[in-house]
Protein backbone atom coordinates (compact mmCIF):
# COMPACT_ATOMS: atom_id res chain seq x y z
CA UNK A 1 0.00 0.00 0.00
CA UNK A 2 1.41 3.57 -0.75
CA UNK A 3 2.25 5.69 1.84
CA UNK A 4 0.24 8.74 1.29
CA UNK A 5 -3.04 6.55 0.93
CA UNK A 6 -6.12 7.55 1.99
CA UNK A 7 -6.82 5.69 5.12
CA UNK A 8 -10.95 4.97 4.47
CA UNK A 9 -10.14 2.98 1.20
CA UNK A 10 -6.31 1.26 2.82
CA UNK A 11 -8.82 0.22 5.74
CA UNK A 12 -11.51 -0.34 3.46
CA UNK A 13 -13.06 -3.88 5.05
CA UNK A 14 -12.35 -6.84 2.64
CA UNK A 15 -14.95 -9.57 4.29
CA UNK A 16 -17.96 -8.49 5.52
CA UNK A 17 -16.78 -9.87 9.13
CA UNK A 18 -14.62 -7.13 9.19
CA UNK A 19 -17.22 -4.99 8.88
CA UNK A 20 -17.43 -2.82 12.12
CA UNK A 21 -20.84 -2.78 14.13
CA UNK A 22 -24.15 -4.09 12.31
CA UNK A 23 -23.63 -8.00 13.55
CA UNK A 24 -27.30 -8.66 12.50
CA UNK A 25 -27.49 -7.40 9.12
CA UNK A 26 -23.22 -8.69 8.08
CA UNK A 27 -24.68 -12.09 9.43
CA UNK A 28 -27.39 -11.92 7.03
CA UNK A 29 -25.22 -10.82 3.82
CA UNK A 30 -23.37 -13.17 5.02
CA UNK A 31 -25.74 -16.07 4.69
CA UNK A 32 -26.89 -14.38 0.99
CA UNK A 33 -22.81 -15.19 -0.26
CA UNK A 34 -23.06 -18.68 1.16
CA UNK A 35 -26.69 -19.47 -0.82
CA UNK A 36 -24.91 -18.07 -3.82
CA UNK A 37 -27.58 -15.81 -4.08
CA UNK A 38 -29.30 -12.75 -3.02
CA UNK A 39 -32.85 -10.37 -3.95
CA UNK A 40 -31.86 -6.53 -4.41
CA UNK A 41 -30.77 -4.92 -1.58
CA UNK A 42 -31.65 -1.51 -0.29
CA UNK A 43 -29.40 -0.09 2.27
CA UNK A 44 -30.80 3.06 4.07
CA UNK A 45 -28.18 5.41 7.37
CA UNK A 46 -26.17 8.19 7.77
CA UNK A 47 -23.24 8.54 5.98
CA UNK A 48 -19.78 6.62 6.95
CA UNK A 49 -21.89 3.93 8.91
CA UNK A 50 -20.91 1.20 6.50
CA UNK A 51 -23.33 0.62 3.27
CA UNK A 52 -20.64 0.84 1.11
CA UNK A 53 -17.72 -1.01 2.67
CA UNK A 54 -20.74 -3.76 3.26
CA UNK A 55 -21.64 -3.59 -0.68
CA UNK A 56 -18.06 -3.90 -1.83
CA UNK A 57 -17.64 -6.72 0.80
CA UNK A 58 -20.36 -8.66 -0.47
CA UNK A 59 -18.81 -8.04 -4.14
CA UNK A 60 -15.68 -9.98 -3.19
CA UNK A 61 -16.67 -12.75 -1.08
CA UNK A 62 -19.53 -13.49 -3.85
CA UNK A 63 -17.09 -13.30 -7.17
CA UNK A 64 -13.55 -13.97 -5.27
CA UNK A 65 -11.06 -12.74 -8.00
CA UNK A 66 -13.60 -11.82 -10.47
CA UNK A 67 -15.60 -9.19 -8.50
CA UNK A 68 -14.17 -5.87 -10.59
CA UNK A 69 -15.73 -7.58 -13.45
CA UNK A 70 -18.98 -8.35 -12.03
CA UNK A 71 -19.72 -4.99 -9.82
CA UNK A 72 -19.98 -1.40 -10.81
CA UNK A 73 -19.90 1.42 -7.79
CA UNK A 74 -22.21 4.32 -9.34
CA UNK A 75 -22.58 7.74 -7.09
CA UNK A 76 -26.10 9.13 -8.13
CA UNK A 77 -25.50 12.67 -6.78
CA UNK A 78 -22.77 13.23 -9.06
CA UNK A 79 -25.45 12.59 -12.38
CA UNK A 80 -29.41 13.01 -10.86
CA UNK A 81 -31.40 12.75 -14.05
CA UNK A 82 -32.57 10.01 -15.64
CA UNK A 83 -29.60 9.85 -18.27
CA UNK A 84 -27.86 8.07 -15.85
CA UNK A 85 -30.30 5.19 -15.78
CA UNK A 86 -30.48 5.20 -19.51
CA UNK A 87 -27.15 4.61 -20.27
CA UNK A 88 -24.65 3.85 -17.29
CA UNK A 89 -26.56 1.46 -15.18
CA UNK A 90 -28.54 -0.26 -18.16
CA UNK A 91 -25.47 -0.72 -20.07
CA UNK A 92 -23.54 -2.52 -17.08
CA UNK A 93 -27.05 -4.17 -16.58
CA UNK A 94 -27.66 -5.45 -20.02
CA UNK A 95 -24.00 -7.63 -20.48
CA UNK A 96 -24.10 -10.87 -19.34
CA UNK A 97 -21.68 -11.41 -16.59
CA UNK A 98 -18.03 -12.81 -16.40
CA UNK A 99 -17.04 -15.97 -15.34
CA UNK A 100 -18.82 -18.75 -13.49
CA UNK A 101 -20.96 -15.91 -11.61
CA UNK A 102 -25.11 -15.66 -12.07
CA UNK A 103 -25.37 -12.13 -11.83
CA UNK A 104 -24.15 -8.60 -11.72
CA UNK A 105 -24.13 -6.08 -8.82
CA UNK A 106 -24.90 -2.92 -9.26
CA UNK A 107 -24.03 -0.84 -6.36
CA UNK A 108 -26.12 2.65 -6.57
CA UNK A 109 -24.86 5.43 -3.91
CA UNK A 110 -27.07 7.75 -2.78
CA UNK A 111 -29.69 6.86 -4.81
CA UNK A 112 -32.27 9.42 -2.57
CA UNK A 113 -30.17 12.10 -4.88
CA UNK A 114 -32.19 10.66 -8.09
CA UNK A 115 -35.10 12.64 -9.64
CA UNK A 116 -38.39 10.09 -9.40
CA UNK A 117 -38.98 10.15 -13.21
CA UNK A 118 -34.94 8.77 -12.69
CA UNK A 119 -36.25 6.04 -9.88
CA UNK A 120 -39.12 4.83 -12.11
CA UNK A 121 -36.52 4.30 -14.83
CA UNK A 122 -34.98 2.40 -12.09
CA UNK A 123 -37.54 0.17 -11.27
CA UNK A 124 -37.95 -0.81 -14.58
CA UNK A 125 -34.89 -2.07 -15.14
CA UNK A 126 -34.65 -3.79 -12.25
CA UNK A 127 -37.37 -5.55 -13.54
CA UNK A 128 -36.09 -6.26 -16.70
CA UNK A 129 -32.72 -7.29 -16.02
CA UNK A 130 -33.60 -9.14 -12.69
CA UNK A 131 -32.31 -12.60 -13.98
CA UNK A 132 -28.51 -10.89 -14.72
CA UNK A 133 -28.44 -8.32 -12.28
CA UNK A 134 -29.27 -7.08 -8.59
CA UNK A 135 -28.92 -3.93 -7.33
CA UNK A 136 -27.36 -2.68 -3.63
CA UNK A 137 -29.58 0.38 -3.31
CA UNK A 138 -27.68 2.59 -1.06
CA UNK A 139 -29.70 6.11 0.79
CA UNK A 140 -29.24 8.41 3.37
CA UNK A 141 -33.38 8.37 3.82
CA UNK A 142 -35.20 5.66 2.57
CA UNK A 143 -38.33 7.72 2.84
CA UNK A 144 -37.00 9.66 -0.38
CA UNK A 145 -37.08 6.02 -2.48
CA UNK A 146 -40.30 5.93 -4.31
CA UNK A 147 -42.26 2.76 -2.97
CA UNK A 148 -42.39 0.30 -6.21
CA UNK A 149 -38.60 0.30 -5.81
CA UNK A 150 -38.61 -0.39 -1.69
CA UNK A 151 -40.97 -2.74 -2.31
CA UNK A 152 -38.80 -4.91 -4.37
CA UNK A 153 -35.56 -4.76 -2.01
CA UNK A 154 -34.80 -6.49 1.19
CA UNK A 155 -34.36 -3.21 3.45
CA UNK A 156 -31.62 -2.83 5.83
CA UNK A 157 -31.33 -0.04 8.10
CA UNK A 158 -27.58 1.20 9.24
CA UNK A 159 -27.95 3.03 12.71
CA UNK A 160 -25.13 5.37 13.53
CA UNK A 161 -22.06 2.96 15.18
CA UNK A 162 -21.74 3.20 18.73
CA UNK A 163 -18.88 4.44 20.77
CA UNK A 164 -17.04 0.86 21.24
CA UNK A 165 -17.77 0.45 17.41
CA UNK A 166 -15.92 3.31 16.89
CA UNK A 167 -12.72 2.56 19.09
CA UNK A 168 -12.58 -1.37 18.12
CA UNK A 169 -12.17 0.31 14.48
CA UNK A 170 -9.73 3.24 15.53
CA UNK A 171 -7.47 0.56 17.74
CA UNK A 172 -7.19 -1.45 14.72
CA UNK A 173 -5.88 1.35 12.54
CA UNK A 174 -3.88 2.60 15.11
CA UNK A 175 -1.84 -0.25 15.54
CA UNK A 176 -1.13 -1.22 12.01
CA UNK A 177 0.08 2.85 11.96
CA UNK A 178 1.99 2.31 15.47
CA UNK A 179 -0.68 5.33 16.12
CA UNK A 180 -0.38 5.78 20.89
CA UNK A 181 -3.88 7.08 21.17
CA UNK A 182 -4.17 8.69 24.85
CA UNK A 183 -7.55 8.38 26.56
CA UNK A 184 -8.96 12.01 26.09
CA UNK A 185 -7.74 11.54 22.02
CA UNK A 186 -10.00 8.70 22.29
CA UNK A 187 -12.87 10.42 23.68
CA UNK A 188 -11.94 13.43 21.28
CA UNK A 189 -12.42 11.16 17.99
CA UNK A 190 -15.67 9.81 19.41
CA UNK A 191 -16.98 13.04 20.19
CA UNK A 192 -15.74 14.58 16.68
CA UNK A 193 -16.98 11.43 14.64
CA UNK A 194 -20.69 11.28 15.71
CA UNK A 195 -21.04 7.33 14.93
CA UNK A 196 -19.55 7.81 11.64
CA UNK A 197 -16.62 6.15 11.03
CA UNK A 198 -14.80 7.77 8.28
CA UNK A 199 -14.86 10.55 9.78
CA UNK A 200 -13.32 9.10 12.69
CA UNK A 201 -10.67 7.53 10.10
CA UNK A 202 -10.35 10.91 8.77
CA UNK A 203 -9.74 12.61 11.56
CA UNK A 204 -7.20 9.97 12.84
CA UNK A 205 -5.18 10.39 9.75
CA UNK A 206 -5.03 14.18 9.90
CA UNK A 207 -3.93 13.94 13.67
CA UNK A 208 -1.29 11.58 12.26
CA UNK A 209 0.57 14.16 10.01
CA UNK A 210 1.25 16.15 13.46
CA UNK A 211 1.66 13.67 16.05
CA UNK A 212 1.97 9.96 16.66
CA UNK A 213 0.70 10.43 20.11
CA UNK A 214 -2.84 11.39 19.65
CA UNK A 215 -4.33 13.45 21.95
CA UNK A 216 -7.31 15.53 22.57
CA UNK A 217 -5.26 18.53 21.66
CA UNK A 218 -4.75 17.25 18.56
CA UNK A 219 -7.88 15.96 17.45
CA UNK A 220 -9.79 19.29 17.98
CA UNK A 221 -6.74 21.37 16.60
CA UNK A 222 -6.79 19.18 13.02
CA UNK A 223 -11.01 18.97 12.82
CA UNK A 224 -11.36 22.28 13.34
CA UNK A 225 -13.76 21.41 16.74
CA UNK A 226 -14.23 23.16 19.24
CA UNK A 227 -13.40 21.23 23.01
CA UNK A 228 -17.03 20.23 24.57
CA UNK A 229 -15.89 22.43 27.94
CA UNK A 230 -15.09 25.35 26.23
CA UNK A 231 -18.66 25.65 24.68
CA UNK A 232 -20.31 24.41 27.78
CA UNK A 233 -18.24 27.56 29.47
CA UNK A 234 -19.80 29.71 26.88
CA UNK A 235 -22.90 28.40 27.80
CA UNK A 236 -22.80 28.73 31.30
CA UNK A 237 -22.04 32.23 30.91
CA UNK A 238 -24.84 33.04 29.19
CA UNK A 239 -26.95 31.07 31.74
CA UNK A 240 -25.47 33.39 34.63
CA UNK A 241 -26.42 36.31 33.16
CA UNK A 242 -22.80 37.47 31.48
CA UNK A 243 -23.83 37.54 28.08
CA UNK A 244 -20.71 39.95 27.16
CA UNK A 245 -18.61 37.47 28.56
CA UNK A 246 -19.94 34.63 26.79
CA UNK A 247 -19.92 37.02 23.22
CA UNK A 248 -16.23 37.32 24.22
CA UNK A 249 -15.63 33.32 24.28
CA UNK A 250 -17.49 33.24 21.15
CA UNK A 251 -14.93 35.05 19.64
CA UNK A 252 -11.95 33.37 21.11
CA UNK A 253 -13.84 30.18 19.84
CA UNK A 254 -14.35 31.71 16.15
CA UNK A 255 -10.79 33.29 16.01
CA UNK A 256 -9.16 29.63 17.98
CA UNK A 257 -11.16 27.49 15.08
CA UNK A 258 -12.31 29.14 12.80
CA UNK A 259 -15.64 26.90 12.92
CA UNK A 260 -18.84 28.20 11.00
CA UNK A 261 -22.11 28.91 12.31
CA UNK A 262 -23.49 25.72 12.12
CA UNK A 263 -20.82 24.16 13.41
CA UNK A 264 -21.05 26.38 16.49
CA UNK A 265 -24.53 25.88 16.47
CA UNK A 266 -24.44 21.86 16.81
CA UNK A 267 -21.81 21.94 19.18
CA UNK A 268 -24.21 23.99 21.33
CA UNK A 269 -27.06 21.58 20.64
CA UNK A 270 -25.02 18.73 21.60
CA UNK A 271 -23.51 20.58 25.00
CA UNK A 272 -26.57 21.98 26.62
CA UNK A 273 -27.61 18.44 27.67
CA UNK A 274 -24.66 17.93 29.90
CA UNK A 275 -25.55 21.26 31.73
CA UNK A 276 -28.12 20.17 33.81
CA UNK A 277 -31.19 21.81 32.68
CA UNK A 278 -34.78 21.47 33.71
CA UNK A 279 -36.72 19.47 31.08
CA UNK A 280 -38.93 23.15 30.37
CA UNK A 281 -35.56 25.05 29.68
CA UNK A 282 -34.37 22.36 27.19
CA UNK A 283 -37.27 22.00 25.07
CA UNK A 284 -37.48 26.28 24.78
CA UNK A 285 -33.61 25.88 23.70
CA UNK A 286 -34.27 23.00 21.55
CA UNK A 287 -36.83 25.02 19.70
CA UNK A 288 -34.83 28.12 19.58
CA UNK A 289 -31.85 26.00 17.94
CA UNK A 290 -33.65 25.09 15.23
CA UNK A 291 -35.01 27.90 14.92
CA UNK A 292 -31.47 29.61 14.15
CA UNK A 293 -30.13 26.59 12.32
CA UNK A 294 -33.11 27.20 9.89
CA UNK A 295 -32.23 30.54 9.71
CA UNK A 296 -29.00 29.65 8.88
CA UNK A 297 -29.77 27.45 6.19
CA UNK A 298 -31.59 30.66 4.54
CA UNK A 299 -28.96 32.39 4.25
CA UNK A 300 -29.15 34.47 7.62
CA UNK A 301 -26.10 36.12 9.32
CA UNK A 302 -24.47 33.60 11.39
CA UNK A 303 -23.00 36.17 14.17
CA UNK A 304 -26.28 37.68 14.60
CA UNK A 305 -27.87 33.97 14.47
CA UNK A 306 -25.08 32.72 17.52
CA UNK A 307 -25.53 35.69 19.63
CA UNK A 308 -29.16 35.72 19.30
CA UNK A 309 -29.37 32.30 20.56
CA UNK A 310 -27.02 33.05 23.43
CA UNK A 311 -29.25 36.56 24.15
CA UNK A 312 -31.72 33.53 24.80
CA UNK A 313 -29.71 31.67 27.33
CA UNK A 314 -29.58 34.57 29.48
CA UNK A 315 -33.36 35.01 29.89
CA UNK A 316 -33.70 31.08 30.38
CA UNK A 317 -31.51 31.45 33.02
CA UNK A 318 -32.62 34.66 34.43
CA UNK A 319 -35.98 32.95 34.10
CA UNK A 320 -34.94 29.69 35.65
CA UNK A 321 -33.22 32.12 38.84
CA UNK A 322 -36.26 34.14 39.89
Amino acid sequence: MAEDEIWTEKYRPRRLEDVIGHQQITRRLISYVKSGNLPHLLFSGPPGVGKTACAVALAREMYGETWQSNFIELNASDERGIDVVRNNIKNFARTAPLGEAKFKIIFLDEADALTSDAQSALRRTMERYAATCRFVISCNYSSKIIEPIQSRCAVYRFGPLTANDVTLGIHRIAEKEHLKIERDGMDALIYVARGDMRRAINALQSAATIAKDITADVIYQTTSTAKPKEIEDMLKLALNGQFMDSRSKLDELLITYGLSGSDIIEQIYRSMFDLGLDEDVLVALVDRIGEADFRLTEGASERIQIEALLAHFKMQGAARSK
